[in-house]
């Protein structure tokens, strides 16, 4: 069949509107229709050249829809099915899978390829293959996809609110949670409050953090950072610093989640020199693989038994904290709708991401045409 798609042919260039020829399901896989993406961060690494990447291939990997189709061993979902696409995919079976560390899968070796485990691709156009980033490339209409890259959610849920927890929502949420493992009466640092520092704070607040403490150069995300439960924020680290020794008569904070846009050494630093003794860094925000960007004295993190560690989808499992996340959600426990700053046609993509790079959006959302 055909589907329209927003693609990216080079680093530095434009998302391009083209229209594809996708293939079927196969063993294993299934045709879903997506009625919403999220415009996160990541997608923006492929074009700075901070995710290697083959290209062409098809953006977005947070997304949401209705399965149409089901190939052959499928057996987690039917047609008709409401889904929320992991952009991590879960075999189950896995060493990491069966070790409660599905975000670790071993089935993540391609998602940064676009192709699926076995090499093969499902979007062609002219003879050529496209890839579909995290294995989805949910900036298309359709796209045929593994049964291990989704979990089936409540059909009363509004899914163009449900596709935030593929990847913004638990990536954030779990970083203060589960890799930060924040406890009541912490004093917790957030160093970036976009799509996944937002949700940072929205963890650590409801791990019953004394203390949040956000930092983001931009005014409207330092608002809405107090709006989601932040106790204070400020636009510079030397701000937050200061505040810190004075929350903390000198203790300075148990953890510094950095969930900026492009890790580089100065927030590393910053939030090394955040935490007092036994204190944990986590980073989560990415940049190029080839950048060191951690150079802090190995004497003081002895001396002070501080930790700095990173962490994929916040050390989340998928398939359990999806539907976690949407069951908070459901008792007013989690804030979803208010995350959405705008929402954008497939066309707009390119601004939307512009957006984003501007500071207007916490989360931009990329609703699909029904038809």
């Amino acid at each position: 069949m055909k589907t329209k798609a927003a693609v990216l042919h080079d680093i530095h260039k434009p998302f391009e509107i083209e229209e594809l020829d996708l293939d079927g399901p196969r063993e294993g896989e299934v045709l879903i229709r997506f009625t919403a993406a999220g415009l996160c961060h990541s997608d923006l690494h492929m074009v700075d050249n901070d995710l290697v990447v083959r290209f062409p291939i098809v953006g977005g990997h947070e997304g949401a829809g209705i399965i149409e189709d089901v190939g052959p061993g499928v057996t987690k979902v039917k047609p008709g099915d409401h889904v929320v696409c992991s952009f991590i995919p879960n075999c189950g079976t896995c060493r990491y899978c069966s070790t409660g560390r599905q975000n670790l899968c071993d089935l993540g070796a391609t998602i940064s390829e676009g192709c699926m485990p076995d090499g093969s691709f499902r979007f062609h156009r002219n003879g050529e293959d496209y890839g579909g980033i995290c294995m989805l490339g949910t900036f298309s209409e359709r796209a045929t996809i593994s049964q291990h890259s989704m979990v089936k959610v409540d059909e009363s849920l509004p899914l163009e609110t449900a596709v935030l927890v593929g990847c913004g929502v638990p990536t954030g949420w779990a970083t203060a949670n589960y890799a930060g493992g924040v406890r009541a009466g912490d004093t917790v640092v957030v160093y970036g409050v976009g799509g996944i520092g937002i949700n940072a704070v929205q963890g650590a607040v409801h791990a019953g953090a004394l203390n949040v403490v956000a930092v983001d150069p931009v005014p409207f995300k330092r608002e809405a950072a107090l709006k989601f439960g932040a106790t204070h924020a400020f636009a510079t680290a030397g701000e937050a610093q200061e505040k810190l020794v004075e929350l903390t008569y000198g203790q300075l904070a148990d953890q510094a989640l950095i969930t900026v846009g492009t890790v580089d050494e100065e927030v590393v630093t910053a939030g090394f020199n955040a935490v007092g003794k036994g204190g944990t860094v986590v980073i989560t925000g990415l940049a190029n693989p080839e950048k060191l960007t951690v150079h802090v004295s190995g004497a003081v993190m002895t001396l002070f038994e501080k930790t700095i560690k990173g962490t994929l989808f916040g050390s989340a499992n998928p398939q359990y904290d999806i539907v976690r996340l949407l069951r908070l959600y459901q008792a007013g426990q989690l804030k979803l709708d208010e995350l959405v700053t705008r929402r954008y046609t497939l066309e707009q993509v390119n601004e939307g991401y512009q957006d984003l790079r501007d500071g207007k959006n916490i989360r931009g959302v990329i609703i699909h045409d029904a038809s």
